[in-house]
């Protein structure tokens, strides 16, 4: 008992040291990283966004991040699977708490986001925000855009979210449209994966449908994603929603008939290849949940995202 501690969030010596926290106890940081709006010497921060406003159906995902921190406390001090690596060991990673919203005033809720994740992107440290309903991707895609340029974005979603809107209205089912549009994303590298509902428009972004998951594997579906991007400099965001509600029942609009959470786990762990500049998890609504279901998944989604972080990082060292 000597050489460990507890909330290890607060008593971390350094960014990169491992936490000794029991699952059951201590705070509950993401992946128990530390708990600072300090952004000196970060290589990648989480953030989160507790925002469900824009929601059209079942609401709840402000509570979102609290339930993906309290679910990556299930993650170990042992190498990451499937990453082999201790993740912190090389990676200066913090928790940067929540994004700081007025609920009373949600026409000002876009321009806080962005103001507060230029914050971030700025400092050159990789941002991963936990949601948080989907309209916070439009304001986070901003503030990325604003550093680097027309994104590809790589969507996994039950939902195209293209419909129309007036550029004014806070809904969670437009602001893909809203982004190709206003020249946020690069519709022509820009694809979707797992979409089981149909809009109006899709302003040209490639489709993987949920039915023709079913008949891919998941080195088809990586490939299919690296390929389409073309190297490009991308944006990745999941909507937990993607999976199938067997596998994320906690979620404001589940729609039957999606993949696996280890199908698409299996996915995500071949797109080391992309040039990922921005990740969110969004849609993890926890009223909706049972046994932490869908916020483990989203965590473990999560984890991955800073674990091909970590594995381009390790790669460019060694380049």
């Amino acid at each position: 008992m000597a050489k460990k501690t507890i909330d290890h969030a607060f008593t971390a010596t350094s960014l990169t040291s491992s936490a000794s926290d029991p699952t059951f106890a201590g705070a509950l940081s993401f992946m128990r990283r530390r708990f600072t709006k300090d952004l000196t010497g970060a290589d990648a921060v989480v953030w989160g966004i507790p925002f469900d406003a824009a929601t059209s159906n079942r609401p709840g995902t402000r509570f979102g991040p609290q339930a993906i921190r309290r679910a990556s406390a299930i993650f170990d001090n042992d190498p990451q699977y499937p990453f082999n690596r201790d993740l912190f060991a090389e990676m200066a990673v913090i928790d940067y708490g929540d994004c700081l919203l007025d609920y009373g005033n949600h026409h000002e809720t876009p321009k806080a986001i962005e103001q507060q994740a230029r914050t971030i992107v700025d400092s050159g440290a990789f941002m991963l925000t936990l949601g948080g309903d989907h309209f916070v991707t439009w304001p986070i895609l901003k503030a990325h855009a604003a550093k680097h340029g027309p994104l590809a974005l790589v969507q996994f979603d039950a939902h195209q979210d293209t419909w129309f809107d007036d550029n004014k209205r806070i809904d969670h089912g437009s602001f893909v449209a809203r982004a190709a549009r206003d020249g946020i994303i690069d519709p022509d590298r820009s694809i979707q994966i797992g979409i089981r509902t149909h809009a109006p428009e899709d302003f040209g972004i490639h489709i993987l449908y949920g039915h023709l998951l079913e008949d891919m594997s998941a080195g088809d579906i990586a490939s299919t994603i690296i390929s389409h991007t073309r190297g490009a400099p991308s944006y990745l965001t999941f909507d937990i929603d993607c999976l199938d509600p067997a596998f994320a029942p906690g979620t404001g609009t589940p729609v039957s008939g999606g993949p696996s959470s280890a199908k698409i786990l299996s996915v995500l762990q071949r797109l080391h290849q992309l040039d990922i500049r921005g990740a969110d998890v969004v849609e993890v609504s926890p009223p909706y949940d049972h046994a932490d279901i869908t916020a483990i998944a989203g965590a473990t989604v999560a984890m991955y995202m800073l674990g091909l972080h970590a594995e381009r990082r390790a790669s460019a060292s060694h380049g």
